[in-house]
């Protein structure tokens, strides 16, 4: 036995095998990574696509929208946004008896992030069996474990067909106003289109994917080149299309900025197609194995009816660290959270006859972290030939201080002798220049340059859906909001009736949040027939059930839960760029319990029957 397992309980040892490693010095190691990435700037370090940048948000899938009349008419529901949360909660509601429902989306088609998302080598990362909605009642079979984008943005616009969702659409659209009429008992809502409707509910399902961010480089302005985003990716410059074969760049030195779960995908393709390509890289992600197949169809005749809730369901109990007796998804999320979560913390306490303490719980899975990483980091060492550069591909953090990756061509790519990986040691580019862009005191020579740099995540909710919503007396949302979300299970608001949530605000967050929308919907979808039931067209969130809720939230939030874990991670979107207190974080105003146990309150409240802390009229 090592000097450092002489230190670590031998249960937990009969867990975790050999500690070949020393903790304290890979927690220290750690803590060294995130100081050199930390800056004063925290998330101010972006540029939003607006003004100068606005042509980075604009959309090169679809020709300008054609001129049409504005509508002045009447719905009973109106769903902004149509994207997966927008399609399920239209067609729940449809389900429930709502008739004629209006989806508003600033896209040309249905479909959120999947309408955008085409750059190539786009795909879920979460099984599709689970992770598009739908598949039983619609009768679809994926072709694969994990289906590419286009599959995926067809399979948004099954959606919209089989519930009558085109019909009443309004697409290439913005909601420029929600304004709540006590007298008629109904919403307004205004567009940039001259657009002045009425509905009787409003569900708004913006969803957090939808502004990208750049990344606010010196001299972002003087670079001659061609630059784009990844989610409104050029293939008129580029060529080929999202299965690769990118003809286009056969000349072209080509940047990527970012190597998050984006750049994991289309990375490989670029490679591929690419004279050169330069990968800029600030902090490497965790890449572990995909192992994507194609769907049984012999597997897939043998599902009994209520399949998809039931694996949907398995899966989300296994990432949230609770126990089934079989895992249904059998895949790299559900191997990593049954080695870092709960389970293994109750299988110490069953091997020590006792419940661990906080302290010890922590250690335990602190240790799994640290094993499982370091697979992670063998990984890239057995698969990236130069061994300098299979260093710089390692992360050095925590697992879960960032979103985890599965791809099995990403480290591969940096095999091609026309690939460099350029590690700025956590600095990011210095500047762009008429030329190229300027790393480590190098200029690097680009055609084009491509920022993989993700969405708007942390800022305030109308700022970032780009619309106001006035409530009852004329009180806005912003002010509503202003010290923070205030809601009633996430879903609804008090002042503001007949208006519901679909996002991340005060609910429970799941690694496959097209589950955790299913949730909240079924909710909203019981909310409205049970009211109706009860003779009411008019509900909305009690004062007091809605402070209690926000109590819950700030005692027992997911962020502030996990606020050293999130404080010693290496900044990224999760916390904030590492800002202190992590209040615009990605799981900050999230409910704390976690998602089996939000889901089972939600339940318990339904089966209750009584539309407790909701008012009625």
């Amino acid at each position: 036995m090592s000097i450092v397992e002489a230190d670590i309980h031998p249960d937990f040892l009969a867990l975790l095998g050999e500690i070949d490693f020393d903790p304290e010095a890979l927690h220290a190691r750690y803590l060294v990574e995130r100081d050199k990435r930390l800056r004063s700037d925290g998330t101010g370090q972006y540029l939003k696509t607006r003004g100068a940048f606005s042509h980075f948000d604009s959309d090169p899938f679809s020709p300008e929208p054609a001129p049409r009349a504005p509508v002045g008419d009447a719905v009973e529901a109106a769903v902004i946004g149509a994207g997966f949360g927008g399609l399920m909660a239209a067609a729940h509601l449809r389900r429930v008896g709502v008739g004629r429902i209006r989806l508003i989306d600033i896209a040309a088609d249905v479909g959120g992030t999947w309408y955008w998302n085409r750059y190539p080598g786009a795909m879920c990362d979460i099984e599709s069996y689970c992770y598009l909605p739908l598949l039983e009642e619609l009768g679809y079979m994926p072709k694969h474990k994990y289906s590419f984008a286009p599959e995926i943005f067809e399979h948004s616009r099954r959606i919209a067909r089989a519930y009558g969702l085109y019909e009443d659409a309004l697409f290439q659209t913005a909601v420029t106003e929600l304004a709540w009429s006590e007298e008629k008992g109904r919403w307004r809502v205004s567009t940039d289109r001259g657009d002045a409707f009425e509905a009787e509910y409003v569900v708004m399902a913006n969803g957090p994917l939808g502004r990208p961010k750049l990344p606010g480089i010196a001299g972002i302005e003087s670079f001659r080149g061609h630059m784009f985003h990844t989610s409104r990716w050029d293939y008129g410059y580029t060529g080929g299309g999202p299965e690769g074969g990118l003809a286009g760049l056969a000349d072209k030195k080509v940047g990527v900025v970012g190597t998050g779960a984006t750049a994991i995908q289309c990375v490989p393709h670029l490679g591929a197609s690419a004279q050169r390509l330069y990968v800029f890289q600030r902090t490497p992600s965790s890449v572990d194995v995909r192992g994507n197949r194609e769907t049984d169809p012999v597997w897939w005749a043998s599902l009994e009816p209520g399949w998809q809730d039931r694996r949907s369901e398995n899966f989300d109990i296994l990432v949230s660290g609770g126990h089934q007796d079989e895992d249904l998804v059998a895949d790299g999320w559900t191997d990593i959270f049954r080695r870092l979560t709960g389970r293994a913390a109750a299988e110490a306490a069953r091997r020590l006859g006792r419940r661990l303490s906080t302290d010890e719980r922590a250690r335990l899975l602190e240790l799994a972290d640290y094993k499982k990483m370091n697979e992670v980091r063998a990984r890239a060492a057995a698969i990236v030939e130069d061994p300098a550069v299979a260093e710089t591909l390692k992360p050095w953090y925590r697992q879960f201080c960032k979103r985890p990756c599965f791809h099995d061509e990403y480290l591969d790519t940096f095999n091609r002798p026309s690939v460099s990986l350029v590690d700025t040691e956590g600095k990011g580019l210095e500047r762009l220049t008429p030329a190229g862009a300027v790393a480590n005191g190098r200029e690097y020579e680009l055609d084009c340059l491509i920022f993989a740099t993700g969405f708007e995540v942390g800022n305030a909710f109308t700022e970032r859906v780009g619309y106001e919503v006035i409530g009852r007396d004329g009180r806005t949302l912003s002010a509503h909001w202003a010290e923070g979300p205030r809601t009633f299970h996430g879903l609804t608001i008090h002042g503001f009736p007949n208006a519901f949530l679909v996002s991340r605000t005060q609910v429970a967050t799941t690694s496959n949040l097209t589950f955790g929308m299913h949730r909240q919907i079924d909710h909203l979808a019981y909310m409205i027939s049970r009211a109706h039931g009860l003779g009411h067209r008019v509900l909305e969130a009690e004062a007091e059930a809605e402070a209690a809720w926000v109590e819950e939230i700030r005692r027992g939030g997911l962020a502030r839960i996990n606020e050293r874990f999130y404080q010693e991670c290496t900044p990224g979107y999760y916390n904030s760029e590492g800002s202190a207190g992590n209040k615009t974080g990605f799981f900050s105003h999230t409910y704390g319990g976690g998602s089996i146990q939000f889901n089972a309150l939600l339940r318990a409240w339904r089966e209750d029957g009584r539309m407790t802390g909701i008012a009625l009229r």
